[in-house]
């Protein structure tokens, strides 16, 4: 059953938790609670704390920083590769909305 969900049991900061998880996603889910777990160790190590609670608050925001950057410098990226080639994505939108607009009228007349 593609839909069927399992369990699968993962640790944190030493502590022991089951999520539900879909089998195939077993891997990324291990990948992402091995990752989840050594920036919260390095958060540890650096804040000389062992409230496990502000060190899991603090790694949330860590890893919420460093995935709102990547995602920044994604787009602004993209915005100077449109700007070296000379593409004007508003005007492609334009041009796609006005030839869907044509597109749906030429369906509605037949």
């Amino acid at each position: 059953m593609p839909n069927e969900i399992n369990f699968l049991d993962i640790t944190l900061f030493g502590k022991k938790y089951r999520v539900a998880c879909p089998p195939d996603q077993h891997a990324a889910l291990l990948n992402a609670a091995a990752y989840v777990d050594g920036k919260m160790r390095d958060i540890a190590e650096k804040t000389k704390s062992t409230l496990a609670e502000r060190i899991a608050v603090m790694t949330a925001l860590n890893i919420a920083h460093e995935h709102l950057g990547l995602n920044q410098e994604a787009a602004q990226q993209n915005q100077k590769n449109e700007f070296e080639i000379g593409l004007d994505m508003d005007a492609v939108k334009r041009r796609i909305f006005s030839m869907e607009a044509e597109l749906e009228s030429v369906l509605k007349a037949e």
